[in-house]
């Protein structure tokens, strides 16, 4: 582990719970606490805990911060023009490849909060200051926020417990203030897992204070990296570095509902509406993977051909068996289409299937 890497808040929390940590995006994270098969069950079934404070969060307003956003980002702010409210997004270039995918929330008048990816931060704020007016003033809050996951069946029910009765849990992708025994808190109702939840913004100061917090009831699980990506991939949710990248562009990587066709000019529009015209060559697609657990880089064979490779590969604990996304030819990725997967010494086969690949999580009953 690098000793250059840098620590979240939390680190020594992490440490007296006898986390194993790992060197991740430029930080030292947890991979796991009491084991990733653990973690992960928890968060299915019951709720657990997350340090996301490595995330990046950037503050910008002003009369103009609409439309240079809306110039900026893929989708459309217009769907959250509502204070409180928040969508999903990616960050194009000029050649439509992919700088970053973005959460963006409606904080204030006029103000808006970007949530980045950590291993992004120099990149993304760079391309984005550098495209606002003079007009649109922005700060990196990174510093000075800390930020902790609540996911799970189970998390709604903890947080509305602590947050007494006068206040009202955030509908989905929207978020409020509230008061967590004394702590001031941002709730979001977003996260990463497929389970319904919440993620705490705090002051850099309080996350200590609320991570204990979270910890003293004892239902709650910490999870590390490791059940946060077996979470994540079960549903088909991408990873910046894996599903995507600057050489990708959103319409090949299944993202072409985050880049609104009735939007007006933005960076790249021209360059995604000719793949759009002309149909991407390559197609991200998910994969069920008959034995064996499949990795990032693996080859994905067709007729005796290397086709792809794996993007994102993993052991699903819920149903027992890998899955896998990869880039494959646009004429290939049929649901039912089969490849074979390179593990190791021999190949597997894999079957074409449209994420998520579990059904029937917290979110999906709450018609989220």
């Amino acid at each position: 582990m690098s000793h250059d890497a840098r620590t979240t808040p939390l680190f020594e929390e992490h440490i007296a719970l006898g986390a194993r940590m790992v060197h991740y995006a430029g930080w030292q994270m947890p991979v796991q606490f009491s084991g990733i098969m653990e973690e992960h069950t928890a968060v299915r079934h019951g709720v657990g805990v997350f340090d996301v404070c490595h995330m990046s969060e950037f503050r910008v307003f002003g009369t103009d911060a609409k439309a240079a956003l809306n110039r900026i980002m893929t989708n459309d702010l217009d769907r959250i023009d509502a204070i409180g409210s928040a969508l999903y997004t990616v960050m194009c270039d000029e050649d439509g490849g992919i700088i970053d995918d973005l959460i963006v929330y409606h904080s204030g008048d006029l103000e808006y909060l970007i949530v980045a990816n950590a291993g992004n931060k120099e990149t993304d704020w760079a391309w984005l200051t550098s495209h606002l007016p003079e007009s649109v003033e922005a700060t990196d809050e990174s510093d000075r926020t800390g930020l902790i996951a609540v996911q799970g069946p189970k998390a709604l029910g903890l947080v509305r417990e602590l947050a007494g009765t006068d206040w009202s849990m955030p509908t989905r992708f929207t978020l409020s203030e509230a008061s967590l025994d004394g702590i001031g808190v941002l709730v979001a109702r977003t996260g990463y897992t497929g389970e319904d939840g919440v993620e705490l913004f705090c002051h850099e100061k309080d996350t200590v204070a609320l991570w204990r917090l979270l910890l003293s009831f004892p239902e709650v699980v910490p999870c590390g990296l490791g059940a946060r990506d077996t979470l994540r991939l079960e549903m088909g949710y991408a990873l910046y570095g894996s599903d995507m990248d600057r050489g990708v562009d959103p319409v090949s990587a299944g993202l072409g509902w985050v880049v609104p066709r009735t939007k007006g000019e933005f960076i790249g529009a021209a360059a995604i509406d000719r793949i759009r015209s002309a149909g991407p060559q390559r197609k991200l697609v998910g994969l069920t993977v008959s034995e064996g657990v499949p990795r990032h880089g693996h080859d994905v064979l067709h007729a005796g051909g290397v086709v792809g490779k794996v993007a994102s590969g993993t052991y699903s604990p819920t149903l027992g068996h890998g899955i896998a996304t990869a880039y494959v030819p646009a004429e290939l990725s049929g649901e039912g289409m089969r490849f074979r997967i390179a593990i190791r010494r021999k190949t597997v086969e894999a079957i074409v299937t449209k994420p998520p690949f579990v059904k029937g999580t917290s979110l999906s009953a709450s018609g989220s």
